[in-house]
Parts: structure tokens; sequence; C-alpha cells
């Protein structure tokens, strides 16, 4: 018996084929991705303006797929809600949702695990399993919509895994939730976070893609960048930056730098110096990030610390924020996402 195609996830193009393999007209193609990704119904019997008989002949050879939600954690401090799904081959992944007034926010998870084994992040102890399916990464989406009635305003690629070792499933589905006949989620409204991967980013600079990029950085050293970020290795700060500032000179954009800060690490007045001479001169703004506890070698540093780190690297002539985890007592917060 042959398996059903799940209808999620399939670009515009491939909707269009499959109606035409089955024979239909090409206008079935706009009509169910609007009822799909507009309306976002979960069944073909919502679909009013489509016949009894194509609507029976769609539920035998095709389906509307969702994730298996496992559990919903909710933090009573900030409203963050933590989701654990589970996929059809038994792995997990998790999505979190960041209320934040009229921003409504969801991160995404592009990986089950990750290779890149930075130290401060939990998903790293958990090493690669495989990559997402596009049809995987939009359902976080439409469920979470569907769960809480609510569409969101932002969304940003920032849980499980690496997005740019997805690459291909990653694109696909961010255009195919960015489309203006779909959920129509702004591109000026989606972020993809990297962990510095230089040819990924000039290979996405050279294909002028409209979603905003952002470097996980956390160290303006290195040996430093190297020791927690073993990605560092590979390519280092003087590639890393020059494809960082080639991006905002093609693209236009401001990039924001992420960087987390740790313990007697990266926290040092020095360090602080090292970055803005770091980020000099290159069109970007930095977004700093109080370590969330991931049962690692790392702590927290004290509140003055951090603070003396802002004050210091708000001498650049850029946008610096300090950036309040949310979700951390649920661990749902930055760096805490484990598919437990």
């Amino acid at each position: 018996m042959m398996s059903k195609i799940n209808l999620i996830g399939l670009s515009r193009s491939e909707l269009s084929d499959f109606f035409n393999n089955i024979g239909e007209k090409k206008y079935r193609t706009s009509q169910i991705w609007s009822w799909i990704y507009q309306k976002k119904v979960t069944t073909f019997d919502e679909m009013t303006n489509i016949s009894k008989d194509l609507r029976s002949k769609l539920k035998k050879i095709s389906h509307l797929g969702s994730l298996k939600l496992i559990s919903k954690k909710v933090s009573s401090r900030s409203g963050t809600i933590k989701y654990l799904w589970e996929l059809h081959d038994g792995n997990r992944i998790e999505s979190v949702f960041i209320p934040e007034g009229k921003r409504k926010t969801i991160c995404l998870s592009s990986q089950i695990g990750c290779s890149l084994g930075c130290r401060f992040c939990a998903t790293a102890h958990l090493g690669f399993i495989r990559n997402l399916d596009s049809f995987e990464i939009i359902a976080q989406v439409l469920d979470i919509i569907h769960d809480l009635n609510s569409n969101p305003t932002n969304l940003v690629i920032m849980g499980m895994g690496e997005p740019f070792l997805n690459y291909e499933n990653l694109i696909k589905s961010l255009n195919i939730l960015n489309n203006p006949y779909g959920c129509s989620i702004s591109h000026r409204r989606i972020t993809i976070s990297t962990a510095g991967l230089v040819p990924q980013i000039n290979r996405y600079t050279k294909e002028k893609h409209p979603y905003k990029l952002a470097i996980s950085l956390n160290a303006a050293d290195d040996a430093v960048r190297s020791e927690i970020m073993p990605v560092n290795r590979k390519y280092p700060l003087s590639q890393l930056m020059k494809a960082a500032k080639q991006y905002t000179d093609i693209s236009g954009k401001r990039i924001t730098f992420e960087y987390v800060l740790l313990k007697n690490v990266n926290d040092s007045p020095e360090s602080a110096k090292q970055l803005i001479k770091l980020l000099h001169g290159i069109k970007c703004k930095l977004n700093l990030i109080a370590y969330n506890n991931t049962k690692g070698d790392f702590s927290l540093p004290s509140e003055k610390r951090v603070q003396e780190f802002m004050e210091t690297t708000r001498k650049l002539p850029i946008p610096v924020m300090l950036r309040n985890s949310k979700g951390d007592d649920i661990q749902g917060a930055c760096g805490q996402l484990a598919g437990e």
C-alpha cells in the first residue's frame, strides 16, 4: 500500500506537481495552499469550496500532518511556553513561544541534536541525530498557532540545531512561511542564528535571501572562542568577520551578534574591549545574553559584572542590548533546549 503524501511542507511548485499528477486543475494549488497556510485548517472536510468528491480523493492519497505534542510547560514568570514534540521516528524536539507585549515570537528547532559541540548549549550534549524536514520545521509554527489560536509576529531559528547545516530544508520552510499567500510572516521578522559557518554565510549572502541573520559570537578572541565553540577552529574570527562584513555590504542589512556572558570566561573588561575592536566598522547590533544554566561547566556572571560589560560595549556606535532570557524557569531559555 502506497503511503499518503503529506501536503504540509510542499513548496508551491511541488504542490502544483501533485495536483497535476492526479489530474486536477492548476488552480487547486492556490485553493489548498490558502486553506493550509492562511485559514490554517487541519482537515480536508473544512475546505468548503472544494467538492466532496475531491475531498474524498485527497483523503485517500494525502494528509495534513501534525506533530505529536508530548508536553507543554508554561513559565509562571513570563508566560513563555515550551513545547516538546515527538516526531514520526520517535525522536523529540522542542519549540518555544515567547510573548512580549504585542510581540509574539516562536523559537524554532532545525535539527534533532547538533554536531557543533558548543560547550554552553544543552542541545550539544545530544550529539547530532538528523536534520528536520520542511514539514517538521513548518509544523512547529502551525501547531503552536492551532494550540494558542494566535498568529506569531516573529520567528527566530535559534532552537535545537545549527540552521545552516540544514540549509535547503530551512530556506524552503521559511519561503513557505513568508509567502504572502500563505502564513505571510514578514521576512523582516524572521531571524536565522548561526554559530558561524563561513561557507554557508557566504552562500546565503550570494543567494540574497531576505531573512535577518544573527551570529552566535560569544568571544572576540580565537583561543577563547575555540575553547567554547569548536567551530571556531575551522572558521576562525578573521574568516567569520570577513563573511559578516561581506553580508552587510552586499545585503545592506544590519547583522546581529549574540554574546552569551560566561563567568570568568568572556566577561572581563579586556574581553569587552576586544569585542569593541572586533565589531568596529561593521553594520550590526549586539545582543548580550546572561548565561542560562545548562548543567555544564559554566556559571552566570554577577549582575554588576554584566552591567559593567554592557556599559563598556556601549561605547560602540551600534545598538547594544541586554537580552532578558525568558523561560529559564522551564528550561526554555537560550541554550537550554535538549528535547527532554
